[in-house]
């Protein structure tokens, strides 16, 4: 009889499903052995030594486990395949004096897939524990333990109390941050582009100018309305004629199957996901066996997916839309685990229709999975498209020749867009030959502005911090998690980030004082070291002692040099209804609230509502248009986005997710005939 151990009860009860009676599948449920919350856990004195403790919500689990694991011929360690993976089961084996064992009694098995075909594969091929993913993982987990309970104290001596600062963290914050600045920054530059509606027969068409006397004209080619005005005017009264007519075919390919940062990015931005919830969901469908493991960098593809993707084609879809190779992906990132698969679904015959009675949500996760994973080894989309250059002359005296140009697309053949929904523009061109007259119809010049870069929203976020090295696919949804939990960033309307005073805060204090923690490249440089950890080409302690000993010194340096830069104490004019004493402003976990000046005798508090009153167009508060007494503040829901509401709540119960003193956004257009115009997991401490 063999004792099986996994992270969770839902793993287990898959896995038990494929295994016959010689087998017992237990769950450890997740982590049984971590660092102390109360301490530091780290011993310094001893190059680094982790001092583990058995939480004390896993000490019954972790009793009942040895007692099972006793009476068993052998121990099978089947654990998540990363390196918080193999660390649990590493925990698992000194927790329940496994190590003791014989060492063919311990076996560490490992699977892309919970299906019956790779569990049987897997318990072929057991192997022994690989202390170098081990060593990598206590690494990270140490050095951002001394990170947190090194520098946290620092920003709570400095700035305010209850504060936390982290390895990645600290980095996405400053990525935040430094966007925020250079928005506010930002000078608008005003353009202007010219369009042109032509006919040819009954048939109508858009071109845009392109060129002057043969110069291109660039995106801010034309700055001022006078210089539109004078083209439109010369525009209006010239002839055109075409001369060029370009048709060629265009192919589009499907994108690769996901890895963790694709598919949170696609889920936030088609399903409205979180990266948390995407995981959670994720995770869900992995333990169920539906998908592969989701924590990947990879975008490999097993033979058998191949092979079984090319059947189900075939099957469904036909003859046109089979390849005559299947489509082979290379991962980007130099730093990809290729050893593992891209996230895919198991069987592909397992349709989103066929999974009606799961959760809603998980469905959708499946259904993007399942599409993005066959589309990939889908033919690409064939396009017909067509590029017309207009030659345009005025009569009037001095004017100069214009270059417009037209552009069509049709679709050829729809190829992956099969299965893979994605929106383009058709735009059907008429028939046309070089040499022949169009005629004119209206010319209008539009009015522009330069718009600022735009905030991150999570799908950007995670792509930033992919591109620039930072973290890994265990860390993106817990990083994101953190500083929204620490109130550093907050979610704007458009589910954009915005960092909050306190968050701005850290974020000078962090760039100003600890330029190395916050430092891209330094942080991007970690990371490829904890990668050669994990190869067994670094010592873990050498890496930590490299980065510690300087750091140690440099805080304890800052702690005696840096002044505090508390919030300053706004007072208002508001009465404390308790005492009558004048309330202040003070800053808090959450944010500003109001406090008793009398405080600590009096401990009165208030929320701090004119932080979030809405201002009208010409700075006054912007007044409840149903109850017309109230005050429009910007409120939070439960599931933390932002909305708009009466300050009279409950007496007026006005409430919108669109920012009533938005305008509608509109463009400037001076058309002909017009005078005037209109004026988108691992834990850090």
């Amino acid at each position: 009889m063999n004792l099986v151990i996994v992270e969770s009860p839902t793993k287990a009860k898959t896995i038990a499903k494929f295994l016959g009676k010689d087998y017992l599948v237990e769950s450890s449920y997740g982590h049984i052995r971590d660092l102390p919350k109360s301490r530091i856990g780290i011993d310094l004195e001893k190059d680094f030594e982790p001092h583990y403790i058995i939480p004390v919500k896993a000490k019954k689990r972790v009793t009942e486990l040895k007692k099972k694991a006793a009476k068993m011929d052998g121990v099978i360690l089947a654990t998540d395949l990363d390196r918080e993976g193999e660390a649990i089961a590493w925990h698992l084996k000194e927790a329940l004096g496994l190590e003791s064992k014989d060492a063919s009694k311990v076996r560490r098995i490992v699977f892309h897939e919970i299906t019956k075909t790779a569990i049987a594969e897997a318990l072929e091929h057991p192997r022994t524990l690989d202390l170098h993913l081990v060593d990598a993982q206590q690494a990270r987990r140490i050095l951002d333990r001394l990170v947190g309970y090194k520098l946290s104290p620092f920003l709570w001596k400095k700035i305010m109390s209850r504060l936390s600062a982290g390895r990645v963290q600290s980095v996405a914050l400053r990525l935040i941050a430094e966007r925020e600045d250079e928005i506010r920054k930002f000078k608008a530059d005003e353009y202007w582009t010219i369009d042109a509606t032509l006919k040819k027969d009954k048939a109508e068409f858009t071109a845009s100018l392109a060129k002057i006397s043969g110069e291109s004209v660039g995106k801010l080619g034309i700055t001022k309305k006078e210089e539109a005005e004078k083209i439109k005017r010369e525009l209006e009264d010239a002839a055109y004629a075409i001369v060029s007519v370009d048709k060629k075919t265009t192919k589009k390919n499907s994108n690769p199957p996901f890895t963790t940062s694709t598919l949170q990015q696609e889920a936030s931005k088609r399903l409205r996901f979180s990266a948390r919830e995407t995981m959670r969901h994720a995770q869900a469908l992995y333990e169920a066996g539906l998908i592969t493991y989701m924590r990947t960098d990879s975008v490999n593809l097993s033979q058998e997916s191949l092979t079984a993707a090319a059947r189900w084609i075939k099957e469904n879809l036909g003859s046109a839309y089979e390849e005559a190779n299947p489509r082979v992906f290379k991962t980007k990132s130099r730093l990809a685990q290729e050893a593992h698969e891209a996230i895919r679904p198991t069987d592909p015959r397992k349709t989103p229709d066929s999974l009606k009675k799961k959760e809603a949500r998980e469905v959708k996760l499946y259904e993007l999975i399942w599409q993005r994973f066959i589309a990939s080894q889908l033919p690409p989309a064939r396009f017909d498209a067509v590029r017309l250059e207009i030659q345009a002359q005025s009569s009037q005296k001095n004017s100069v020749s214009y270059t417009l140009v037209a552009n069509g697309t049709t679709l050829a053949f729809d190829g992956y867009l099969k299965i893979w929904p994605a929106k383009f523009e058709e735009r059907e061109l008429p028939a046309v030959t070089v040499g022949e007259n169009v005629d004119l119809k209206v010319v209008e010049a539009l009015q522009h502005f330069t718009e600022p870069p735009p905030r991150y929203n999570e799908a950007s976020l995670i792509k930033a911090l992919e591109q620039n090295g930072i973290g890994r696919p265990s860390t993106y949804a817990p990083t994101l998690s953190v500083i929204q939990d620490r109130h550093y960033v907050e979610k704007d309307e458009r589910r954009r980030f915005v960092p909050t005073e306190i968050g701005e805060s850290v974020n000078k204090m962090l760039v100003e004082h600890f330029p190395e923690i916050v430092d891209i490249q330094f942080t991007a440089k970690m990371e490829e070291e904890l990668d050669s950890v994990a190869a067994g080409k670094e010592n873990w302690r050498k890496v930590i002692r490299e980065f510690y000993e300087p750091f140690s010194k440099h805080l304890e340096k800052k702690f005696e040099e840096v002044e505090a830069q508390r919030p300053k104490v706004e007072t208002t004019d508001e009465v404390c209804p308790n005492c009558g004493k004048p309330m202040v402003v003070k800053f808090g976990r959450f944010g500003k609230f109001l406090a008793c000046s009398g405080f600590p005798e009096c401990k009165t508090t208030k929320p701090f509502l004119a932080q979030f009153l809405i201002k009208d167009k010409d700075g006054n508060d912007m007044l409840c248009g149903d109850c017309k007494e109230g005050k429009i503040i910007r409120k939070r829901s439960r599931n933390r986005r932002f909305f708009f509401g009466c300050s009279r709540y409950p007496e007026c119960k006005y409430a919108s997710w669109k920012n009533p003193a938005e305008p509608v956004a509109e463009e400037v257009a001076v058309a002909a005939g017009e005078n005037e115009g209109s004026d988108d997991t691992e834990t850090e401490e």
